[in-house]
């Protein structure tokens, strides 16, 4: 896997939206964070457009996400939020130029597209980390997105959680949101999980839907031979009527029940408070205690 080059102060940083629309107003504190730290941040020609929910046409968002991947005075690019719509425009982007001189690509949700296209047509690590719009939820989290950028330690302690399956590992780190995942299997886009440690998170889904996702993995050999599962925010889910009977955890348990790997629940990533950020294609060290911890 290549590790694309770390940061120094006075790098330029792309700044784009390849799903839903953001406004100068919602941006403009994290423009100053990024000047802070010592960084120039470049918006996408077409950042502050709108057509219906997303950040421009996908013609437009396509136009900004290439601009910045074929500058080679942008030295990481920031997906400046989430939402739907990167897996409209994945098959118009060239990667030809980006692939001569990788940067690191940032972002999480539907970000997934780009991390899990990148990682399997051309072998490039990426950032798992807080976005633009979510800079003023928690300052560490943002804190740990500029100490990745720079290419310092990254070291988490977290609580254990009942459901976890003790051991420490280390291994290549692959995944993102579990239904951008689920929603690519098949595709050219789709990831490898075989021998290396796999992080899911999911927002607002229903319980039944994460049972499913979670089959569709098994049944097509995602899970079979992980190093390990690491389990981040399941947040907000939801339930029908009549109660599913488990939560998303316990159902994210029973699938991986048969195997002998270890199994992080509780991990400090995804759409929660405390989105630590995560190197995916990159190698981590995970260990799973009556504490946890995990580094790279």
């Amino acid at each position: 896997m290549i590790i694309p080059t770390y940061l120094k102060k006075g790098d330029k940083i792309g700044i784009i939206a390849t799903a839903r629309k953001i406004s100068e107003a919602e941006l403009a504190p994290a423009l100053k964070i990024i000047e802070e730290k010592g960084l120039i941040p470049m918006l996408g020609k077409n950042l502050l457009r709108g057509y219906h929910q997303f950040s421009g046409t996908d013609a437009e968002r396509c136009e900004d996400l290439q601009n910045m991947l074929d500058d080679d005075s942008i030295k990481a690019i920031i997906v400046a939020r989430g939402g739907y719509g990167t897996v409209r425009i994945i098959d118009s982007i060239d990667f030809t130029k980006f692939k001569q001189h990788p940067k690191w690509l940032v972002g999480y949700s539907d970000i997934t597209v780009l991390h899990s296209h990148i990682h399997n047509t051309l072998g490039v690590a990426t950032l798992h980390a807080t976005m633009p719009i979510n800079f003023l939820q928690d300052a560490y989290a943002t804190e740990t997105l500029f100490k990745a950028l720079f290419g310092e330690k990254l070291f988490y302690e977290f609580e254990a959680h009942p459901l976890n399956r003790k051991g420490s590992i280390e291994g290549q780190v692959v995944g993102g949101n579990l239904s951008l995942l689920y929603a690519l299997c098949g595709s050219v886009s789709d990831i490898s999980t075989n021998g290396k440690i796999l992080f899911i998170e999911d927002l607002d889904e229903y319980l039944y839907h994460i049972d499913r996702m979670m089959i569709n993995l098994k049944r097509s050999g995602k899970l079979s031979n992980l190093k390990a599962l690491i389990v981040g925010g399941m947040s907000d889910m939801k339930d029908n009527t009549v109660p599913f009977g488990k939560t998303a955890e316990e159902i994210i348990a029973e699938h991986v029940a048969e195997y002998n790997y270890p199994v992080c629940f509780g991990f400090p990533a995804g759409h929660i408070k405390n989105n630590y950020a995560l190197k995916l294609g990159a190698d981590g060290k995970l260990c799973i205690d009556e504490g946890c911890s995990f580094e790279q």
